[in-house]
């Protein structure tokens, strides 16, 4: 399957000199959910915002391959933070992304009310943000995200500010979007279990520059994976590739 999320020696440096991370040679699969786990500062959200061409890379390069449509907009990304306006009432949130791309109104409105319906808030377009529980507003973040119909949704700790249990079930929902949409995504966080429990494979970003030294195959049915052995064994590999990464970025300070 051809890969729609392509970089090739990529680096970033934010002095112009001294990269956080270099080399990277990442693909990801249309449809593909890839998650993203690494030491602390190794990079992980300027990888995504360079993927989003939100800041420029240092040296290599990133091809996105997805079709030139004027009604869409190729990529989407969700923050940690849901980041909504709270003068514009929960509709009108959903609809900033559309702003600026060629869609009537009409076209408009049925992404609002699909995307909203997706989320599982169908009932909340006339709410303000103030309204909305933090797993609420979240999933408001996500559902502007996918009004613009992107190809590649990425998405940058968007759960981390959540307590477990609003977490544990906006995994879930995340995973049902997924299948629901067919968009492929990739994944920044640092809580090992949700880098497996949501990922078809894990890539582990360490060393100092960072690079990717670890992959991590998740070849595990969706269906009860959380509550299965290989679940344990795949979070402890990760767990253990992390630390030993914590471990060398640290002896090279």
């Amino acid at each position: 399957m051809a890969a729609v999320i392509h970089t090739e020696d990529l680096a970033v440096s934010f002095d112009g000199e001294t990269p956080i991370f270099e080399g990277l040679n990442i693909a990801v699969e249309k449809g593909e959910f890839v998650t993203l786990v690494g030491v602390s500062g190794a990079g992980k959200s300027s990888f995504l915002r360079v993927v989003a061409d939100l800041i420029p890379p240092f040296k290599g390069s990133v091809k996105v391959d997805t079709p030139d449509d004027p009604t869409r907009r190729p990529i989407a990304m969700v923050f940690q933070a849901a980041n909504l306006m709270p003068w514009r009432r929960v509709k009108d949130n959903v609809t900033l992304g559309l702003e600026g791309i060629d869609v009537s109104d009409a076209i408009k409105q049925e992404r609002i009310e699909w995307t909203l319906d997706l989320v599982g808030l169908k009932e909340y377009g006339d709410r303000w943000p103030y309204q909305l529980s933090g797993g609420q507003r979240q999933r408001i973040g996500i559902a502007r995200a996918l009004a613009v119909d992107p190809d590649i949704l990425l998405m940058d700790e968007p759960f981390g500010a959540l307590d477990a249990i609003t977490r544990t079930a906006l995994q879930d929902e995340l995973l049902r979007i997924w299948r629901e949409t067919g968009k492929s995504v990739l994944f920044v966080t640092h809580d090992i279990e949700e880098a497996v429990y949501l990922g078809d494979r894990v890539l582990l970003l360490g060393d100092k520059p960072a690079r990717i030294v670890a992959e991590y195959p998740v070849d595990m049915a969706r269906e009860g994976r959380r509550e299965s052995d290989a679940f344990a064994r795949r979070c402890e590999d990760v767990r253990s590739g992390l630390h030993a990464a914590i471990k060398a970025a640290a002896g090279k300070d």
